[in-house]
């Protein structure tokens, strides 16, 4: 059965499946980075992950993968298949690319910037589905930005296309790690969120499905860490709708888990904003954690497509 690899991996763990040609999960599997021993053996846990699904794939499926798609957080070349940056990882100028194709044995691979890839996959077949024009943004440990167009995602000139986090909200606000003061996922990211609720709150465990539970009781604290978290949400999203117009806003990661609790409020403030611009659809995220797996396998089905009409262009 022809399929691809695809391969998810996130700063503690790696999700992964064997993808066939009309999208079914043949094969899934989950394993750990290895980050505590550095960025090589994070390396070499993709490398020899990717190795073994495509031994399960010959054996299981009759046939190696076709190709292979790859997301990996940070910076990405995806250009030129490499992975330049990742805080979390630890590694730097990584040639990851030619390092799995090496290990997969000539297999074409496709690498992804983990939020864009997870953006292609709502878009394609999540919650976006139908729509040429949207903006999926995870509301996780920080917050990111893929700008859908016509079933593709716009990388920009440079890889950076899309970081809406680090849009300037609160101008004397909280510094942040990019240099900047008042970014908006030092405000309205989950993180964000949990660090402000476990100080309102006295409680140094709690995070912000705590703070929002506390918020459906109608504590007026959590009321308050809540409201002041959304309105600079709406406030960076509100610039991103200007700039870019999208017919859909995909909201996702893990503040969008608090559902209605978020999105009640978050359309009213995002409308109270809009004057000249159209409001968007504003929806929750379909995909959940699978996103990023599903988008790499999107991924490595649109690099052998796109051999495929080269390879019939040079012919003809």
């Amino acid at each position: 059965m022809r399929h691809v690899i695809a391969l998810d991996v996130g700063g503690t763990g790696m999700k992964a499946a064997l993808v066939g040609a009309d999208g079914a999960l043949l094969h899934e599997a989950r394993r750990a980075t290895a980050r505590e021993r550095g960025p090589e053996a994070v390396v070499e846990s993709i490398v020899g992950f990717a190795a073994e699904l495509r031994a399960y794939g010959e054996e299981h499926l009759g046939e190696s993968a076709a190709a292979a798609g790859v997301a990996v957080p940070g910076i990405v070349d995806a250009e030129n298949g490499i992975a330049v940056y990742a805080a979390n990882l630890g590694w730097r100028d990584v040639p990851l690319r030619e390092l799995l194709s090496r290990r997969l044995h000539g297999t074409p691979v496709a690498l992804g910037h983990d939020v864009r890839t997870g953006g292609l996959a709502e878009g394609r077949i999540g919650a976006g589905k139908g729509t040429d024009r949207f903006l999926f943004v995870p509301l996780g440990t920080g917050i990111a930005g893929a700008i859908g167009i016509d079933g593709r995602i716009e990388a920009g000139a440079h890889g950076n296309a899309g970081e809406i986090g680090h849009i300037v909200v609160r101008p004397e606000g909280p510094p942040c790690g990019c240099g900047q003061r008042g970014c908006l996922e030092r405000l309205a990211s989950a993180s964000a969120v949990s660090a402000a609720w476990a100080a309102a709150s006295g409680d140094p465990g709690a995070d912000a499905a705590d703070c929002a539970k506390a918020v459906e009781s109608g504590d007026p604290a959590a009321c308050l860490v809540w409201r002041t978290a959304i309105d600079a949400l709406a406030d960076g999203l509100i610039t991103a709708l200007t700039l870019l117009d999208p017919g859909t806003l995909i909201i996702g990661g893990g503040l969008a888990e608090a559902g209605e609790t978020l999105f009640i409020p978050l359309r009213a403030a995002v409308a109270r904003r809009v004057t000249f611009q159209k409001l968007p659809h504003i929806v929750p995220a379909a995909l959940g954690d699978t996103a990023g797996c599903l988008g790499a396998g999107l991924l490595a089905w649109d690099l052998l497509d796109s051999q495929s009409m080269e390879s019939t262009e040079v012919s003809a």
